[in-house]
């Protein structure tokens, strides 16, 4: 089933509702993200931008509500569903292996071997290329790729898994605070890298209580607030003091008034 609304959007979620009991953690969402477009979610806690992740990422099947993906109409029953769409979500923990070099955890799942007697053989020189190739395109620099991730600042680790996700073949990444533990030139390197992604044509949602980060590297702003869209505007268009009215709810209590 596509929608007409729908069609021109990458990701468009269309009056997503999730209630835990009588909890309504989320009402009636509706926000769209396109190729290509760095989305920033900013709220305060309990805003419901972890629930709303977990529903785009395929962790939470919506109470009601539409998710749809390239056009089309989309039920995800299961991470792994959103996964082989393309929507890769990575958290503050990251997912790299500490006591594995580079190259394997960029390669991790997705091993490229030949067979010597019926006996699989890991084709080593030609991962080490691809990674060291697809890390330089992407601006990473890390001293060898043969470094086991326990090494790497909180970074470059970012980086790996920013760029593996491009390399095979994602179409949006969410990134949960991906900032929080990093120092201020690792901030940098991050904001280039996801400068990167969305040159690839990526879509890119990062949801961040830092509103200097968001301002700088994000397209849009969407402002969860109770579960509710409080505010979605072309960054251009808008100030962190707005910003901050539209988090704390005054914008709203405003325009009720």
């Amino acid at each position: 089933m596509r929608d007409a609304a729908a069609v021109s959007d990458l990701l468009h979620l269309k009056d997503i509702s999730m209630h835990f009991g009588a909890v309504m953690a989320l009402d009636r969402v509706d926000i769209s993200v396109g190729r290509g477009e760095v989305l920033a979610l900013l709220g305060d806690n309990g805003a419901g931008k972890s629930t709303l992740i977990k529903v785009i990422s395929g962790g939470l099947k919506p109470s009601g509500g539409k998710i749809f993906f390239e056009g089309e109409e989309r039920v995800f029953e299961s991470p792994h569903d959103a996964k082989q769409m393309g929507i890769e979500t990575v958290y503050q923990d990251l997912s790299v292996c500490l006591n594995a070099d580079v190259v394997a955890n960029f390669f991790m799942g997705r091993e490229l071997a030949r067979r010597f007697l019926g006996i699989p053989i890991l084709r080593e020189g030609e991962m080490k290329a691809i990674t060291e190739k697809v890390l330089s395109a992407g601006g990473t620099r890390i001293r060898s790729v043969r470094l086991n991730a326990e090494h790497l600042s909180g970074g470059q680790r970012q980086a790996i898994e920013l760029n593996r996700f491009v390399h095979w073949g994602g179409k949006l990444v969410v990134l949960d605070e991906p900032f929080a533990a990093l120092g201020v030139e690792q901030v940098r390197r991050g904001l280039e890298t996801i400068a990167h992604v969305r040159d690839q044509g990526i879509a890119v949602i990062i949801v961040t209580h830092n509103m200097t980060h968001a301002f700088e590297i994000a397209d849009r702003i969407v402002v969860m607030h109770q579960g509710r869209v409080a505010g979605n505007v072309p960054t251009a268009q808008t100030t962190h003091e707005d910003v901050i009215r539209m988090i704390t709810g005054d914008a709203a209590r405003r325009s009720a008034s």
